[in-house]
């Protein structure tokens, strides 16, 4: 057969496939008399289980002035209880040939082993003691805070692009919490106790305000029982409230922010905007908004922003556009732009305007539209290929203020967006009121940086584009 013919027949195969319904995976939901929700995802391929807790509070959850505690307190759960010694909980995990970690951000905490399947009862009892029986000494709270506040210099202080995504946060939320870093004010930090440690554990660690998922190797029948036995003793906490927080004021007027720091070697652009957040009953802007990222600046080499300003004209080495949505309150819809040299970050600043103006007279590109839902259907078959993105998934959403139903119409809601929605929804987000502009550079009498500066990357976390930052242990 000749070449093209093969390339054709092949190309054929894949659209055909990814044009088939997703075969939705086997989920089973339930509630312990104590509150816990609990979700299994049966998976057979493998006598392998992932196992997770996750806590509907994060560090917008926080009391005013103690910035950072739900992440110190994530670091303080892997101290002893009255079962476990310090240190133990991880040792005991490795012990039995599986990994462990745990991960913070605004809208939840996470605790997580992945392990042979026979294991899972013995990671459930260890989770179930440190929900409520959680021990820590003065001294493993200084520890601690010494180690988060040496995480905050590596992670924080020691990277450019860290400082200035800060400092455009704090901007973007005049009011709300997401305005307040994860890890938390270094200030804030130094004055941690272990009194705010405790508070923050008694207020928000409770089965009734836990999630339990489970993927892997397991049945519904076994994980209940399991769950019955270890979390369902745990008593509720009845000062548990519906997650109320201080709410964004209409934006006025746009933002523009000049950050400097000696150790940028190339000078680049961001801009942001306020952007719906995926709404439980109502994920159709939220994936209008999807596909106007990946239009906009998503592949280089495909999308508007790339062509433009990277092959067609040449003015930037590096250009991309992201969306925030996965979170229970109001996220970020942004582009980035690295310039060539010899080109100002005002007129790279321009060039993004241009880019979204020619994208408002022109409309969408409807072969790219088209390629963009393909892509977005294959990625939905290959999640299915990791227990821990798919447990993740459900964690994620479900913490965020999505409901099972929610998470497993998320495909049937992407494939069914139009043009005329991702046009809505540009018009409606791409508001300059609502706008933070930074420019991030070298000072002009600064040496030039030692070592090349790491280029931009968007906002989100690592694996699988997730829509919402967070730090892991």
């Amino acid at each position: 057969m000749p070449p093209i013919r093969r390339a054709a027949t092949a190309l054929a195969a894949a659209l055909a496939l990814f044009a088939l319904p997703a075969a939705a995976e086997e989920v089973t939901t339930f509630s312990l008399e104590n509150g816990m929700d609990v979700v299994v995802i049966e998976d057979h391929r493998a006598p392998v289980v992932v196992n997770m807790v996750w806590y509907r509070t994060g560090a917008a959850d926080e009391a005013p002035g103690k910035s950072g505690i739900a992440h110190f307190l994530e670091h303080l759960l892997f101290q002893g209880t009255d079962d476990l010694a310090p240190g133990e909980f991880s040792k005991v995990v490795e012990d039995n040939g599986g990994t462990d970690n745990a991960f913070t951000s605004w809208d939840y905490t996470g605790y997580f082993q992945r392990v042979a399947a026979d294991r899972l009862e013995l990671m459930m009892k260890m989770e179930a003691d440190r929900m409520v029986d959680l021990k820590i000494t003065e001294e493993d709270v200084a520890t601690e805070r010494e180690v988060i506040l040496e995480e905050r210099n590596q992670r924080i202080e020691n990277d450019p692009s860290a400082l200035f995504g800060e400092d455009r946060r704090a901007a973007q939320w005049m009011n709300h919490p997401y305005g307040i870093p994860i890890i938390g004010w270094k200030h804030e930090m130094e004055g941690l106790t272990r009194q705010d440690a405790y508070d923050f554990y008694k207020l928000h660690y409770s089965p009734n305000n836990a999630i339990l998922v489970v993927a892997g190797d397991v049945t519904p029948e076994a994980v209940k029982a399991l769950a019955e036995t270890y979390f369902g003793p745990l008593p509720a906490n009845p000062e548990i409230k519906p997650r109320a927080r201080p709410q964004e004021p209409p934006h006025r007027a746009a933002v523009h922010l000049d950050f400097e720091d000696p150790r940028i070697s190339q000078p680049y652009v961001v801009r942001t905007y306020l952007a719906p957040e995926r709404d439980a009953g109502a994920q159709e802007k939220a994936a209008a908004l999807t596909f106007l990222a990946e239009l906009l600046g998503g592949s280089p080499t495909s999308s508007l922003m790339g062509r433009m300003l990277q092959f067609d004209e040449s003015l930037a080495v590096y250009s991309a556009a992201f969306y925030s949505g996965e979170s229970l309150d109001d996220g970020q819809f942004g582009f980035y732009a690295v310039p060539v040299p010899g080109r100002s970050l005002e007129e790279a600043e321009a060039d993004i305007d241009r880019v979204i103006e020619t994208f408002m007279e022109e409309g969408v590109d409807m072969e790219a539209f088209e390629r963009i839902k393909m892509q977005l259907r294959a990625s939905e078959i290959y999640a299915k290929d990791s227990l821990q993105r798919l447990a993740r998934r459900y964690g994620e959403g479900l913490t965020s203020g999505l409901t099972v139903e929610d998470i497993q119409a998320w495909p049937q809601v992407l494939q069914a967006v139009t043009p005329e929605d991702v046009m809505a929804a540009a018009r409606e987000v791409l508001n300059p009121l609502n706008s933070v502009t930074g420019y991030a550079t070298r000072p002009p009498e600064a040496a030039p940086a030692p070592e090349p500066a790491s280029a931009p990357v968007a906002e989100t976390v690592p694996d699988d584009l997730p829509v919402t930052e967070e730090i892991s242990q």
